[in-house]
């Protein structure tokens, strides 16, 4: 799909596109390739003079295939998380940006909800600078901090894993039926993996993103607009700021990985320890049972008139013998 966007302020800001036509409607600055198709591609390329990159070159992950230039464009690239929210499986996607002075094409091939909402804010002066470079800076702004408001969620989702792991199983360990207590854990650990998978594929958005800034900074620095310089800068220590803390979620992360592996060892630890006192139990009661079994003529107790009961009663005891034992050695 292709969209084409005016930052003229006070008109209408997203026009269609006539594929037929050899220039680009007037004003438009922001060219926006959605899953694009030859048709829409071929017209862009016929009437801005850049290359659309594919797919495949978007995939790359070599700086120097994710950030280069043409003339006066840049060609920019990075994965972007999308399907970020709860219940969803976060999924990468590359994106990339042709920015040259007179046009910005972004090109992607999921639906990435930052693109929807900047389509309705292009035409605001108080958020866009009319400019290529502004739209672009505009859509970079938003991605971060849509990352941002992402790392948010995953801090307070793993806090509250933390608690849950720390704190509410220590009271109710001994109150609730192992198998519940094996399927909290199991989701817990599910929960933490999606955590730590997110934070992972954000930290990757962050690198791209981070090394954009400065190269654009650095690049464009003839052709930028001086209302857009100070944004990148701006950009530049978000980003920073951003990769530290995704750095300290993916270190908690870990912390709480390692305690909910160790929780799920001492649960086994534990079915395991009641299993060797059940067995070790019954070897007493089993050796007085086959002993008694045993069908010798001369055996003293075959003739006592209490007899049966003795063996009961020993049979008894051996069981209560081992029993005690693994109480007064804290075993229970």
């Amino acid at each position: 799909m292709l969209t084409l966007h005016r930052c003229n302020h006070g008109t209408d800001s997203t026009i269609g596109a006539d594929l037929e036509a050899s220039t680009l409607p007037e004003g438009v600055v922001w060219i926006d390739l959605y899953d694009g198709t030859p048709a829409e591609i071929a017209f862009v390329e016929r009437t801005t003079g850049l290359h659309v990159p594919s797919l495949a070159e978007l995939s790359e992950i070599e700086s120097s295939s994710r950030l280069y230039s043409e003339g006066t464009a840049l060609y920019l690239s990075t994965p972007i998380v999308f399907r970020a929210t709860a219940g969803d499986d976060p999924v990468s996607t590359p994106v990339g940006f042709v920015l040259s002075p007179e046009r910005l094409i972004t090109v992607r091939f999921e639906p990435i909800p930052v693109f929807a909402a900047m389509q309705d804010r292009v035409g605001k002066p108080e958020i866009v600078h009319g400019s290529a470079a502004g739209a672009f800076i505009a859509i970079v702004e938003a991605l971060v901090d849509r990352m941002a408001d992402v790392l948010e969620h995953v801090g307070a989702d793993l806090d509250l894993v933390s608690h849950r792991i720390f704190r509410d199983n220590a009271a109710r360990s001994g109150t609730r039926r192992p198998a519940r207590e094996d399927a909290d854990l199991r989701a817990l650990l599910r929960r933490i993996g999606r955590g730590g998978d997110l934070a992972s594929k954000i930290r990757d958005s962050l690198l791209g993103i981070g090394r954009i800034a400065p190269y654009v900074g650095s690049l464009a620095a003839d052709w930028l607009p001086a209302e857009v310089k100070p944004h990148i800068e701006t950009v530049r220590q978000d980003v920073a700021s951003l990769s530290d803390y995704d750095m300290h979620l993916v270190s908690k992360v870990q912390l709480l990985l390692d305690a909910t592996l160790g929780l799920i060892n001492i649960e086994q630890n534990n079915i395991i320890k009641v299993l060797t006192v059940v067995s070790v139990v019954g070897v007493p009661p089993t050796l007085v049972a086959s002993m008694y079994g045993m069908n010798f003529k001369h055996m003293p107790e075959l003739d006592w008139a209490w007899g049966y009961p003795y063996g009961l009663a020993l049979i008894v005891a051996s069981a209560i013998g081992p029993l005690l034992w693994f109480k007064l050695r804290g075993w229970l």
